[in-house]
């Protein structure tokens, strides 16, 4: 390699673009919240480059500090651009046909719902053909507390930013079975967690049942969740694990898909 080509090498290295790019992967990454001086001792870059880039981050709205004022996470637009990921062309064609087909072989409506705070949101859904069928359209914003969705991304979460969450938000009552306890949820959450799958037995809809399973990143960790959702007129609560194989067979080809 000529000097010259060493010289652009060297600058492309260090440049603030492949510094940013760098910075947010590292947080990404990470299982907890950075602080800046972690992250500039993980990435041997100067401390006080971190800082000013993370502090331009956060403005722009890529970080955010976490709520105890200690450490970096994923802000709003990070979020944003992770979630495009599952829109872009050929894994949109690719998530569509797992999804279609899971629905076609459970009968029932399926969906992926993303997290954004303490809701969900349903980011794509597959839809039965029965004309008796909950009608939420992608887009939806539904509790995470209430939902098995939900649930299935809370239980996910570390104790203490799970009790930040839940202590953080009013515990509504949708239906009569409504988690409104935080003791109760946070129950259910501590089940949900040792099982691997979360449940809805008319939580947030009355008479309507659901199961949820994790979509998972290459480390292990929740990105999104793959829910079904019927009446129970149709689907009894208690046959709704009966499902449980073909969900987490789409959910682990999601996770593949998001992978490769």
């Amino acid at each position: 390699m000529t000097n010259e080509n060493n010289g652009e090498a060297k600058n492309a290295k260090g440049s603030t673009v492949t510094r940013v790019l760098d910075i947010l992967n590292a947080v990404a990454d990470a299982n907890r919240p950075l602080t800046p001086t972690e992250i500039a001792e993980q990435l041997t870059i100067p401390k006080a480059s971190v800082h000013r880039l993370c502090s331009a981050l956060e403005q722009h709205g890529y970080l955010q500090t976490r709520l105890s004022g200690r450490g970096l996470q994923a802000g709003h637009r990070l979020n944003q651009m992770a979630q495009g990921i599952l829109s872009a062309a050929p894994f949109q064609a690719q998530r569509r046909a797992i999804l279609v087909q899971l629905s076609e072989d459970i009968g029932e409506t399926c969906n992926i719902s993303v997290p954004d705070g303490a809701e969900m949101i349903y980011f794509d859904r597959a839809e039965t053909h029965w004309p008796v069928r909950i009608n939420l359209q992608v887009g939806s914003r539904v509790p995470a507390c209430a939902t098995a969705s939900g649930k299935m991304y809370l239980s996910t979460l570390n104790t203490a930013r799970r009790e930040r969450v839940i202590a953080n938000t009013r515990l509504k009552r949708f239906t009569d079975n409504t988690l409104v306890s935080k003791s109760a949820l946070e129950a259910d959450l501590a089940a949900t967690a040792a099982r691997g799958y979360a449940l809805d037995n008319e939580e947030f809809y009355q008479g309507m049942v659901a199961l949820a399973v994790p979509i998972k990143d290459k480390q292990g960790r929740l990105y999104a969740t793959l829910s079904l959702y019927a009446p129970c007129m149709r689907l009894p609560f208690s046959a709704v694990t009966d499902f449980l194989p073909q969900l987490l067979s789409a959910s682990e080809q999601l996770s593949n898909l998001l992978n490769d």
